[in-house]
């Protein structure tokens, strides 16, 4: 008579799995710049986050490494955009890579804005890696309240 084992489904299928992902992986890294039809505009994007509040809305994003004269912010069409390049610190001559996961080059983010903005009152501004722009709402759309009154 033989003694029962246990079967653990995701340890038997780990490995597979893992290889399976790997793949995945290797296939979505190579395919990514070609998804949008250029290198180029594809090799980065920085991260952002846009949030609101009663009087204004507030755009945040990630551009470590770069400075204020590599970010360019423009509007046109109701549509704020944002680009610019971050730039590789040195090139290695001696040495050799041996992991590069940072990327560079050139980026360009754009974002319809809402028809409550005051384009002409749009402020920006760089601290430490991180853009903020303010976008201010104009007044007729910022919440009021309506007190209610009774009749006696």
């Amino acid at each position: 008579m033989s003694d029962l084992i246990k079967y653990h489904p995701r340890k038997t299928w780990a490995p597979l799995l893992d290889f399976h992902r790997d793949i995945d992986n290797l296939f979505d890294s190579f395919f990514a710049p070609f998804a949008h039809g250029s290198l180029k505009d594809t090799a980065w994007s920085p991260a952002v986050d846009v949030y609101e509040d009663d009087d204004k809305f507030t755009l945040s994003a990630e551009l470590p490494g770069m400075t204020e004269k590599d970010i360019r912010i423009d509007i046109e069409n109701n549509t704020l955009t944002i680009q610019g390049e971050r730039k590789q610190e040195k090139e290695v001559k001696k040495g050799r890579y041996h992991k590069v996961e940072r990327t560079y080059g050139a980026f360009c983010r754009s974002f319809q804005l809402p028809s409550n903005v005051k384009a002409d009152k749009i402020k920006a501004r760089y601290k430490d890696g991180l853009l903020e722009v303010t976008l201010p709402k104009v007044e007729e759309s910022k919440p009021k309240r309506i007190e209610v009154k009774v009749d006696k």
